[in-house]
């Protein structure tokens, strides 16, 4: 059989086993030995393990379930509220300041907790019923937590990034610097969109009470003093120290990402055994539990993913691939484009990490020959596949939305997070425009 022939057969196969219903890791897993059984050396099959193994003996990748640990301290714990209560108390004077604050905390919680669906649950289970109570719109609601629960993946420490890192083999230190301006203006612009709606759905409800209507909640205002907004800080300050000490080590050149990793586990750990008395083993056995199941069911994705690229490589399916994407003599953006849309087709079925360690092999090579800043572009992917988490089918972020407002329906929270997909896309153009809203800082730190 040609390449192109095997390689439309792995294709099919592995879509096949997806549609099925298969587990990812098991799908890829499955496929990958089946052909390397028919295609490929006998002996191969005995250095399966040998070849999971050595493509998951990476230091970068030891810092995933460091973060996810991490992450579900923080998650398990009520520093998600107390962070959105806090910024609600410091901006109720801004039009729609409770969306606002809510876009602040998820966008500060994803910067901790490094986990798109950890963001959308600690927040949207204090914010959606709070922001439901003082008259937003279901669709509204859902869709600033699902949208600024996408920054997930985008802010440091991102496992989407660390992935990358591995597969491009670019520094994950410029990484997660290089998401930091496009993270923030996500942000803004999600902020920015979360005043302008406010302000339409109140105009809309003082018209219905002006004309005799029901009176909404939208029209009243809160107020809170001074002594009420410093009672707010102390709760979060010492997370929002966590942070900032977890990007001077890392960054200051003091620690490793792996040592980074495990810093701020342990200080996490110690934060919420502080402040909210969780030292025992039933406060701390959900916290392991969950950073056990989220790290095994990671690591077998990437393991099987990593053996699956493997194969691919090794047949010549994936070089094939690309020396025919660079043979379609596409000029450099027509280039950028078509990969992004496969990779937003691909976000309709495959989670994040699945994409990257799927695709590497195939699109890196034609970036790299077009003159692509691999960084930059890995940043775009990044939001690209950010769309991915608030779009159906798969949409992750849409049924954790779902779980913790269960009232809401579907087909009205994904209204709520349409416009956020359009902001993502304005962002996408931005970047291409100003790639330097990526590359400035990690170039101002770490130099060309």
């Amino acid at each position: 059989m040609s390449v192109t022939e095997i390689g439309l057969l792995y294709g099919g196969a592995t879509l096949l086993l997806l549609f099925s219903g298969m587990p990812i890791a098991f799908a890829l897993g499955a496929v990958a030995t089946v052909f390397m059984a028919i295609f490929m050396p006998r002996a191969s099959l005995d250095t399966v393990t040998q070849n999971v193994y050595e493509e998951m003996a990476s230091i970068t990748l030891l810092t995933i379930p460091l973060f996810i640990l991490k992450g579900a301290a923080i998650g398990k714990s009520r520093a998600g509220a107390d962070l959105y209560s806090a910024l609600h108390v410091w901006l109720h004077r801004v039009p729609g300041g409770l969306g606002v604050a809510n876009v602040f905390a998820c966008g500060l919680f994803a910067a901790m907790a490094g986990s798109s669906p950890a963001t959308c649950s600690a927040i949207g289970s204090a914010g959606i019923p709070e922001m439901r109570r003082r008259g937003y719109s279901g669709g509204f609601a859902a869709g600033i937590i699902a949208a600024g629960g996408t920054l997930g993946i985008l802010l440091p420490p991102s496992i989407t990034l660390i992935l990358f890192a591995v597969a491009a083999e670019q520094s994950l230190g410029r990484l997660f610097l290089a998401g930091i301006g496009p993270g923030m203006l996500l942000v803004g612009m999600f902020a920015a969109y979360a005043v302008w709606r406010y302000r339409r759905e109140q105009s809309a409800a003082r018209v219905i009470h002006e004309a005799g209507g029901a009176h909404s909640a939208l029209l009243q205002e809160d107020r809170f003093t001074l002594k009420e907004r410093v009672q707010a800080i102390p709760r979060v300050a010492p997370f929002v120290l966590l942070l900032t000490g977890v990007m001077v080590a890392l960054y200051g050149g003091y620690a490793t990402p792996s040592e980074t990793a495990g810093l701020g586990a342990v200080l996490a750990l110690a934060l919420i055994a502080a402040i909210y008395g969780a030292y025992k083993i039933s406060d701390l056995g959900p916290i392991l539990f969950s950073t056990l199941r989220e790290s095994g069911m990671l690591m077998m994705i990437i393991g099987m993913s990593l053996l699956y690229s493997y194969v691919m490589s090794y047949l010549h399916i994936s070089q094939s691939a690309a020396a025919w994407i660079v043979g379609l003599g596409l000029s450099k953006w027509a280039l950028l484009a078509a990969l992004l849309v496969l990779v937003v087709v691909l976000g309709f079925f495959l989670p994040p990490v699945s994409i990257i360690l799927m695709t590497a092999p195939i699109i890196l090579p034609p970036l790299r020959a077009a003159n692509f800043d691999l960084i930059w572009f890995g940043i775009v992917m990044t939001i690209v596949m950010e769309m991915g988490l608030i779009h159906p089918p798969v949409g992750l972020n849409l049924f954790v939305i779902k779980n913790i407002a269960p009232d809401i329906p579907l087909g009205e929270v994904i209204w709520g997070v349409l416009p956020f997909v359009g902001l993502m896309m304005v962002a996408v153009l931005l970047l291409c425009f100003a790639p330097g809203i990526a590359t400035w800082f990690p170039t101002e730190i770490y130099g060309r």
